[in-house]
Formats: C-alpha cells, structure tokens, sequence
C-alpha cells in the first residue's frame, strides 16, 4: 500500500483491517519506485499516427504519456494497560522500517475507538459503526505510526510503502476507514497480479475508461488536464458505485508498452511469488535481475480507478480473479495531417476531410471532458494548405528527365 498524504509525518497514523494477526515477517517495507515502474507500464498513452502524403504513402509512430504515479505514507505506537479494560487485545508488536507497527483485536467498536484516540490516534468521529463491521467479521486491526528518529536516519524524503502478506479466502480491499476523515472524494488506484487473468469487481460495476478516441493535437501538451477532467466527466456520467478499468494486460508482451515490462526482480519486490526459477539465488546486473533465456512471466496486470466518498462506495471493494486474458488500456489517438506540398487534385478532397476530422475531434473532446468546445476549437489551428496541381504536360516532361 502506498498513500499520499498531507502534513507532519508525526501525526499521520494508519489502521487497516486485516484477516488475521500477523508476525513481524509478514510485514515488510517496500519501496516507491515500484509503483511508479507499474503504475507507468499501465499508464494511459497517446498514439499519434501521421497521415500519407494524399498523393502517396504514410507511416507512424507510438509516443508513451505517462500519467500519474501514486506517493507513499503510513505510521505506530504501543499501550497496553487500559487495552484490556476498552476490550482491546494487542496481539503483536514489532517495528518494520521506520514504522511502529500494532495488530489489535477488539470485542466492540467503541472501546477500540476510544483506545485509538487516547494513544494519539486521532481518530473522528463517526469510526464506530465502520470498526464494528469488520469486528462482527472476525477481523483484526494492523495499526501503523511513525517512528521519527528511524524516519530520520533512513534519509529518506517519503513514507515508504508497508507491504503485507497473508492468506484469505476473499479477496477485498477494504476502503470504509478512510472515508471518515476524508476532505471530500478521494482518488484510488488498484493494481492487481495475477497468475491467471484479469482481475474483476463483484460488488460494483466496472467500467472500460474511455479509449480509442481521436483527439485534437493540442492535447499532447494537455495531457494530464485531459485525463483528469475526462475522468471526472466519466464518474459523472456513470453516477455512483462504479469502479473504472484503465488497463488488463499480459506483461509478458505489449503492443507497445507504455513502458517497459518489469523485470524479475521488480516482479518479485511487487509481491509475484509465484514464477518459477525466481525464488532462488540469481545472477544480479546492478539492480535488476537477470531473466532466464526466454523469459516470459505469466502475470497479468489489472488496474482500476475509482473515486469514492462513503455514500458513493458504501461497502468495501471485492474481487474476484477470472481466466479472461483480454487486452484493454486507455488509449488516445492523435492524427497528424500532411505538413508537405500537395500537389494532386485528391489534395482539395483531403484538406476539406481533415477539417471535418478536426470538428469531429474537437466535438469528441468537449463530449468526453465537458470542456467549452469554442475554447477547444480556438486551439487547433487552421488547415489550410495550397493545393498545386500541375498541368498534365509538367507531369509527362518530368517523368521523361527521370
């Protein structure tokens, strides 16, 4: 888990629950470039394809437009003395990193609550009722803080992310915490990898993201403002309660990567322990491991977008993997018209068709984002090339001198 987070690490604190009770090698602390090397493998991209000379040939291009990579925060503390009185049994208790980390079992959701805020949790109002429903599902509680003086020796600028392993027979993400002391709406990104296929929601629908759709060339410089806002235009459009798939790829190949696949060793660091020949001692290149001969991993990659508040998403996301290999990604397309001399009389045919191109590429856009379609259409410049047909007997003189 990597979160963003605002203000003094000293007071940034984290409870999640979790299945069962942990031992201190369950938990690990991991590092942030992962999720920026996944999260850019995934990310959506541009094409951009260049139109033939209309009295010739074409060719084209991929350019990759990473979006946006996630940052990282968490934190710990320990008490024990009033813990059994509120119903609170502090199961385990360890130090991972530059964490302080509790697991906590509870019989009732008030007395956790008021353990919680009288060990500095700072916990709001309204908790309760949220805590009680993962107690009535038998659940424990992972509680993070911050050690300072280990935070300060890592010289490190970032939380890192905690990582947790463990086994449960569902598969979920439990979200409803973090909507108690939420400043509005907040943005998650879910990567799941599987051995088998893509991973998909059982709980809300998931929706493709927008994709395959022409756009007006002035949004190679407006990329993120795009996604951003044709984002918020599509969880409008579909209302509450949807989650969004912007990628499902199998990493062992790509047409083409927004990225490059990751390598054995970032694959491992990610938590893929099932490939065989990669649990054991391996060759190291710096800081990438070297593959096999042939290496193909069988992981595939899902990634889902949602924002949610706690009416919007009221119970926590589930999952279920299926054996669908599918491709999908969020994909947009920019067509470049003919920079050269025209000089055909299919060129007044072709410079009338790119006009209209544009007025559909711009109506796209203003449809997909909710952007003012004259501020769109002032941006993209007029086509307007000089069309030159040459009189029939240039054309005979000039395939004679050749």
């Amino acid at each position: 888990m990597a979160n963003d987070f605002r203000g003094d690490v000293s007071e940034f604190a984290l409870v999640v629950p979790v299945p069962s009770v942990m031992e201190e090698g369950q938990i690990q602390v991991g590092e942030l470039a992962i999720f920026d090397r996944i999260d850019a493998y995934s990310a959506p991209r541009l094409v951009e394809y260049f139109d033939e000379n209309p009295c010739m040939d074409r060719f084209m291009r991929d350019m990759a437009m990473p979006l946006m990579a996630p940052s990282a925060a968490m934190e710990a503390d320990s008490a024990a003395e009033r813990a059994q009185a509120l119903g609170v049994t502090i199961e385990a208790s360890f130090s991972v990193g530059e964490y302080d980390i509790l697991i906590l079992g509870a019989k009732e959701s008030e007395g956790l609550e008021t353990w919680l805020n009288e060990n500095d949790y700072k916990i709001p109002a309204g908790a309760a009722p949220i805590f009680q429903r993962y107690i009535n599902q038998g659940m424990k509680f992972f509680v993070a803080k911050v050690n300072l003086s280990a935070f300060e020796s890592s010289g490190q600028v970032y939380l890192r992310p905690i990582m947790m392993a463990f086994e449960s027979e569902e598969l979920m993400l439990p979200i409803q915490l973090g909507t108690v002391n939420a400043d509005g709406a907040q943005d998650l990104v879910v990567f799941i990898l599987s051995p088998r296929g893509r991973a998909r929601t059982t709980n809300y629908p998931l929706v493709k993201i927008p994709s395959d759709v022409n756009l007006p060339e002035f949004v190679e410089d407006e990329f993120a403002d795009f996604y951003r806002s044709m984002f918020k235009r599509s969880v409008e459009r579909e209302g509450p309660g949807v989650v969004f798939l912007e990628y499902a790829w199998d990493m062992s190949w790509c047409d083409p990567c927004a990225a490059d696949p990751l390598s054995p060793a970032e694959l491992l660091s990610a938590g893929v322990f099932w490939l065989d020949g990669l649990d054991g001692p391996m060759p190291l290149d710096g800081t990438r491991m070297i593959a096999p001969p042939n290496f193909a991993p069988n992981v595939y990659l899902t990634r889902m977008h949602l924002r949610y508040t706690a009416q919007s998403h009221p119970e926590d996301l589930a999952f279920a993997i299926s054996d669908d290999r599918e491709n999908f990604q969020g994909r947009y397309i920019l067509q470049r018209p003919f920079t050269g001399e025209i000089t055909c009389e299919a060129g007044a045919d072709y410079v009338a068709e790119v006009r209209e191109r544009q007025e559909r590429e711009a109506q796209t856009l203003a449809r997909i984002t909710d952007w003012n379609i004259n501020d769109i259409r002032s941006k993209i410049p007029d086509f307007n090339p000089s069309v030159k047909v040459p009189n029939w007997w240039e054309n005979v003189f000039k395939r004679f001198k050749n």
